[in-house]
């Protein structure tokens, strides 16, 4: 069951849960950060480190935002990989 990031990342983009990914499965788009669903072996290490707590196992997605699940599959093939620390959008 691979991770999903979901709505209380939009617009902020914490990287904290990037650097600890062991199989670079984040990739950055404009507003936030997605994760490939195909490489994540759900190994949860990602979700504690996320300040906003917007990372989720797939099947535990509060009901609002299971919409995310595609979304995360969809962006995650069309932005960038990332896996160094960035300074959030809600810092800059």
């Amino acid at each position: 069951m691979p991770h999903v990031v979901t709505e209380p990342c939009f617009n902020c983009k914490y990287t904290d849960c990037v650097v600890v990914c062991p199989c670079d499965c984040f990739h950055e788009g404009e507003t936030m950060l997605f994760i490939d669903p195909d490489p994540c072996i759900d190994c949860c290490a990602c979700a504690p480190e996320c300040p906003t707590e917007a990372i989720f196992q797939d099947d535990e997605i509060p009901g609002q935002w299971t919409e995310y699940i595609a979304l995360n599959a969809e962006m995650a093939e069309r932005s960038p990989n990332i896996t160094e620390k960035q300074t959030p959008l809600c810092e800059t």
